[in-house]
Parts: C-alpha cells; sequence; structure tokens
C-alpha cells in the first residue's frame, strides 16, 4: 500500500503517452494528422526531388556550367558549397520557428526552396554568359541551402508534434517516405527523359526540365501547408508560458550535449543518405562504368524497396523502440559497408544489385525513426532551434560535402572504396551518439524538460519504459468502449 501511495503521490510529475490510436481517433482529428503528414512530407520531397535531379543530370549540368576535366567534381563542389548556407538558415528560421511558430516558417522555406530550383531550369549557360553562369548556379543552390536549413527541421518537429505519442515512429516516417518518393520521381523522371531525348538532347537542354517541374510540386507543397494550423505540443506550451523570445541563448546555455549528441548522429544519417541518394548513380556510372540507364533504374528499385519498408519499420520502433533499430544499423554500416562495396565491384549485376542493397537497407533503417528521434531530443521551447542548427552544421560539414570528397578522393588517388571507408568512420562517429540518446518511443514530448530525462525515475516507480505501462492496459481500455 505504501508502494502504491507513493506512486500516486509521484504520479502528477510524470506525463503519461497519450495513448491513441489512429485508428479510434475522431474524423476531424484523422483530417488534421493527414494534412500534417501531407503537408510536412510532399515540402521534404520536393526538397529531394531537387537534390535527386542535381544528381541524376550532374553531368549535363558539368558541361553547361563547367566544361572541362574536372567538371563534375565542380559540379559536386557547388552543392557541397551551398550546404554551408545550411547551417546560416538553422541559426535564423530555427529560433524564428520557436518564437512565431512552427507552420509559419514552413510556408516560408516551402517558398525559398521552390523559386531557386525552377531557376535552375532557366539559368543561361557557360557558353553564353562565361564565368557568371557558375556564379548563378551557385547563388541559386545558396538561396536553396538557406531555406533546407529551417525545411527538414521544421518539417520534422512538426511532424513530431502532430502525431499521437504511441505512434511518432509510423507517422514520422512518412516524412522520409517523402524523401525516398522524391528521389525515386527525380531518377524516374531524369531516366525516362534520358530514354526520349537521349544524350544528344540532354546535352541539349532537356536536363532542364526537371527543374522546372519542381514549380508546380512547391504550389502543392504551399497550398497544403498554408491550411495547417500549429501543433498542440507547440500550442499547449506557448499558452502556458509565452513563446520564447531567446531561445538562441537556452539552447546554447542548457542543451549543449543534445546539440552534440545529434551532430555526431548526423554525420552517419547524412553521409549514408547521401551516399544512397545522391552520390551511388555517379559512382555506378563514373566508377564502376555502368550506362546511366541502367545506374538509374538499379538505384529505382533500391528507392522501390526503401519506399515498401519506410513505414513499417518506423511502426515497428513504436514497438521495440528507436535505440534498437538505430544500433543495429549503425554497426551495420561499420561492419558491412567495405563488403557491400567489394560486390557492387563485383562481376554479375546480382552481386552488385546485393551490395546496394546491403547499403539501402542499412540506411532505411536509420531513416525510419529519425524524424521521431531527433526532435524528441529537445524540449519543445528549444526544439526547432536545436533540430535545425545541430543537424544543418552537421550536415554542412560531413552530408552535403558527400559527393564532392568522394568524387575528389577517388579521382585524386584511385582508391575506388574510399566510400566504404568514409562510411565506417561515419557509422562510429554515430554510435556514439546514439549510445547517449535517451529512449523516447512512446514518450510525451511537450513540456520543459527532454523527453526520456527521467527515465530512471520512471524504472523506479515500476513504469515499463518503452511507452510507459505499455502493458496491454490500453488495449483493455479500448475493448471496453
Amino acid at each position: 500500500m505504501a508502494d502504491e501511495a507513493s506512486h500516486d503521490t509521484q504520479d502528477y510529475r510524470v506525463p503519461t503517452p497519450d495513448g491513441i490510436d489512429i485508428s479510434t481517433m475522431a474524423p476531424g482529428e484523422k483530417r488534421t494528422l493527414k494534412r500534417a503528414i501531407g503537408g510536412s512530407a510532399l515540402g521534404n520531397a520536393v526538397e529531394w526531388f531537387d537534390y535527386g535531379v542535381y544528381s541524376y543530370v550532374s553531368v549535363y549540368i558539368a558541361s553547361a556550367f563547367f566544361p572541362g576535366e574536372w567538371g563534375v567534381a565542380l559540379t559536386f563542389a557547388t552543392l557541397a558549397l551551398s550546404f554551408v548556407f545550411r547551417p546560416l538558415g538553422g541559426l535564423v528560421l530555427g529560433p524564428l520557428g520557436d518564437k512565431v511558430g512552427r507552420q509559419h516558417v514552413m510556408v516560408l522555406t516551402i517558398i525559398l526552396m521552390t523559386i531557386p530550383t525552377t531557376l535552375i531550369g532557366i539559368l543561361p549557360s557557360y557558353s553564353t554568359l562565361g564565368a557568371f553562369a557558375p556564379v548563378l548556379l551557385l547563388l541559386c543552390r545558396m538561396v536553396q541551402g538557406f531555406s533546407t536549413g529551417g525545411e527538414y527541421g521544421g518539417a520534422a518537429v512538426y511532424m513530431a508534434e502532430s502525431a499521437p505519442d504511441k505512434r511518432r515512429g509510423f507517422c514520422g516516417s512518412f516524412l522520409e517516405l517523402g524523401t525516398l518518393a522524391g528521389t525515386a520521381s527525380a531518377a524516374l523522371v531524369c531516366t525516362l527523359l534520358l530514354i526520349i531525348v537521349g544524350s544528344d538532347g540532354m546535352e541539349a537542354g532537356w536536363w532542364r526540365l526537371p527543374f522546372l517541374l519542381t514549380l508546380p510540386l512547391g504550389a502543392i507543397a504551399l497550398w497544403l501547408r498554408m491550411k495547417l494550423d500549429e501543433p498542440e505540443a507547440f500550442s499547449k506550451t506557448t499558452s502556458e508560458q509565452k513563446a520564447n523570445r531567446k531561445p538562441f541563448r537556452e539552447l546554447f546555455t542548457g542543451y549543449k550535449k543534445q546539440i552534440l549528441m545529434l551532430m555526431a548522429f548526423v554525420v552517419l544519417l547524412n553521409v549514408g543518405q547521401y551516399m544512397v541518394l545522391t552520390y551511388m548513380p555517379t559512382y555506378l556510372s563514373s566508377i564502376l562504368g555502368h550506362s546511366e540507364i541502367t545506374s538509374n533504374f538499379m538505384l529505382v528499385g533500391l528507392l522501390a524497396a526503401m519506399i515498401v519498408l519506410v513505414s513499417p519499420l518506423g511502426r515497428l520502433t513504436d514497438s521495440i523502440g528507436r535505440k534498437p533499430v538505430l544500433y543495429t544499423s549503425a554497426i551495420g554500416f561499420i561492419v558491412l559497408s567495405v563488403p557491400a562495396f567489394l560486390l557492387m565491384q563485383a562481376e554479375g549485376r546480382g552481386l552488385q544489385f546485393l551490395g546496394l542493397g546491403i547499403i539501402a537497407l542499412l540506411q532505411v533503417m536509420m531513416q525510419s525513426c529519425v524524424s521521431a528521434t531527433l526532435p524528441a531530443i529537445f524540449p519543445t521551447q528549444v526544439r526547432f532551434s536545436g533540430f535545425a542548427i545541430g543537424y544543418n552544421i552537421s550536415t554542412a560539414i560531413f552530408g552535403g560535402t558527400t559527393a564532392a570528397v568522394n568524387s575528389f578522393v577517388i579521382k585524386a588517388t584511385g582508391f575506388d572504396l574510399f566510400p566504404a571507408v568514409y562510411l565506417v568512420a561515419a557509422g562510429i562517429i554515430g554510435l556514439i551518439g546514439i549510445h547517449f540518446f535517451n529512449e523516447t518511443a512512446g514518450r510525451p514530448i511537450h513540456g520543459d524538460t527532454p523527453p526520456g530525462s527521467e527515465d530512471e525515475e520512471l524504472a523506479k516507480m515500476g513504469y515499463e519504459l518503452i511507452g510507459f505501462n505499455n502493458n496491454n492496459d490500453d488495449a483493455e481500455a479500448q475493448d471496453t468502449r
């Protein structure tokens, strides 16, 4: 009895999961959640459609803007330089999202992202403007980089705060589905265009068409985002206290550990992501000698498999937790990257596809729960700031430079296993970050303390930590309704 009394007196300090099942939500709540998922995921799809197109037509961009032996490497270097502006976007847009709200920033980022991407499709080439042409290309990519400094962080935070606590992994996986769908769409569009017009047609300017398609996609995403409301977790916090007027100061005085954990993990996340989604087509064609069409279709097949797997894996993390899946992925990259790349270099398409599949599987395991994991590292009042700043600093240094670093090192040394070594190093760094994460599956994420910070106290009180009392009480309660 004494233990029960102690339990009751302490429960008021411990937020409990909402336990909402999507199937039992009211129709209005379902529509709101679907709108949140659609608006977040489509914006992310637009972002990755651009990255995918830039990668798949990199040879033609190089011919148009950087004629010469180092054209492809300079094309990827331009992409890498644009990532310098992502941390600036995070520094500006992250704190703005904590001050004025997530939805306003998401509307701004989709506008800033769509316009320069579309403009790339109409920029004059080097033969017309000379050295000024690549400067304009770089300016477009810089604006795009600035906007994406708030895009992914805003979409992930919005998704995480809109989702039911016990379904955050599943709902958040749709943001990554947008990433994969955007990249797959880019591969399909570019490949079909290449089949229709051929290499000569692409050289003549047809490579520009996919960039122009960003305009209608961005317009649809903007329309969806204009209809979004602020998520309840953010609204509840701001109704209980004024919106954080100095999120930047609070973030760096109270949450340095969380920023460093996030940055270490994002090294692995983005080296893997940009390796699979943007560099691999170039690696398959330029290094391994496959035709562009063959390389693109191999990637489309992998992306289709990743699209099928991402949501079931996200749902799995709601049941067993985020950390077991993240640990498996990180250790897999450390152990299997070199064998996977050796398979890619072997004779026979089956072995090559197996090598690609190993890397893709490890990557989709991470992506399945990343948008549920990373926002939950921070409390509500600094969540957007912490996510956007930490994520984009790490992305600028390691993620956005992945293609350029691999291209330059392989060209300079001839060591075509360098991408595998790069992934192993990223896996070690990412594993360190994962080790220090709190397990946040099923935890409420509103409030002014980092979710999962009360785990030791909860364990002593008898709570099962994955989803708190995840002991069929909720199922029994629903059966009695």
